[in-house]
């Protein structure tokens, strides 16, 4: 049973993840026509600011402003979410329930733990999504089996080589304004919480200067990179940058 079919399924551990890790992509393939649902594994409630409750309110802040279809919460423990079958079934249920073409997904390591634990998860989850044998459901409804064509993983706190770099250019400013929808998580001066690494007024450069650096190497203004295991396979060799 297929609830909405989408196009693309971004997956992210902590809510904001997909926004800061590949926020501008996203905004680019909803503009140009496509289907984006966005799948949070955890609440963040272990983030040093704000609160599960908060982080919740401005997730669904962030899907309307990039007009997602469907953002989708599974409430694992924030820190502590175990790579457990029932886990995996979760995620296998969601891409079974919108059959996306590509998931993007956090990065294969990072200095987050939880990041490169939920990257495996997600691999492992979208492979199993395949087997006829696993059996799930939805609505009551038994689900049919679905395996993403492919997964591209992108990058966060940890500087990597991408295998394939998105042309966003158009769309930085407003990857900034969807990322500033967290607005406990990142500078305010009127703030009385403890300081993070990404709450310092310098950290949404830093954003910008790693865009810049991605864009420069296909000779654009801002690119978002992202990693891949399996081969990049183009249909038309002019497509390539």
């Amino acid at each position: 049973m297929v609830e909405q079919k989408l196009d693309i399924l971004a997956i992210g551990v902590h809510p904001d993840d997909i926004e800061l890790g590949c926020g501008a992509t996203i905004l680019k393939q909803i503009s140009l026509g496509y289907k984006v649902g966005l799948l949070d594994l955890t609440q963040g409630e272990l983030g040093t600011r704000g609160s599960a409750a908060l982080r919740l309110q401005e997730s669904e802040a962030a899907r309307a402003y990039a007009n997602a279809e469907v953002r989708v919460n599974l409430g694992m423990a924030d820190g502590f979410f175990q790579n457990t079958p029932e886990n995996k079934i979760k995620i296998i249920e969601v891409i079974r329930r919108f059959q996306p073409e590509v998931v993007l997904a956090n990065a294969v390591h990072d200095r987050h733990p939880d990041h490169g634990n939920a990257c495996k998860m997600t691999y492992e989850a979208c492979f199993l999504s395949g087997l006829m044998k696993i059996e799930t459901t939805y609505n009551n409804q038994p689900q049919d089996k679905w395996r993403p064509r492919k997964i591209l993983n992108y990058i966060q706190d940890y500087d990597m080589k991408p295998d394939i770099v998105v042309d966003v250019s158009d769309y930085m400013d407003q990857k900034i304004e969807l990322v500033l929808k967290y607005k406990s998580q990142f500078y305010d001066p009127n703030s009385t919480e403890a300081s993070t690494p990404i709450s310092s007024p310098e950290f949404i450069d830093k954003l910008k200067g790693r865009a810049i650096d991605h864009g420069r190497r296909i000779g654009v203004k801002y690119g978002e990179g992202f990693t891949c295991r399996d081969f990049v396979g183009v249909a038309d060799v002019m497509d390539v940058l």
